[in-house]
């Protein structure tokens, strides 16, 4: 299986929060269980402390699932320039 690059703005993230944005775990209290059973490995030593702050490169497994943490290119994947609403009105949003 091929590690995920998951790119990380700011340079470092926190371990629990790492792996629930890989998708290596689906929430936040599974993130809490895995890490406290020693299930997590980071660059190969298994890591307890879920507040550890990776940096970029580290490569973080829960069983068989491996992420890496990879350079924010500053690029906003989710917005699509072709298909933005350029009649958006802040006016009639602001007081809602």
């Amino acid at each position: 299986m091929q590690d995920v690059e998951v790119p990380v703005s700011g340079g470092s993230i926190k371990l629990g929060q790492f792996i629930k944005l890989a998708g290596l775990v689906a929430t936040g209290g599974e993130a809490k269980a895995v890490i406290s059973e020693g299930l997590v490995t980071v660059n190969g030593e298994t890591d307890t402390r879920r507040g550890r702050h990776l940096a970029i490169g580290d490569r973080v497994c829960v069983a068989e699932a491996c992420a890496v943490v990879a350079e924010d290119d500053g690029e906003d994947d989710y917005f699509d320039e072709a298909t933005a609403d350029d009649d958006f009105d802040p006016e009639k949003w602001r007081n809602m």
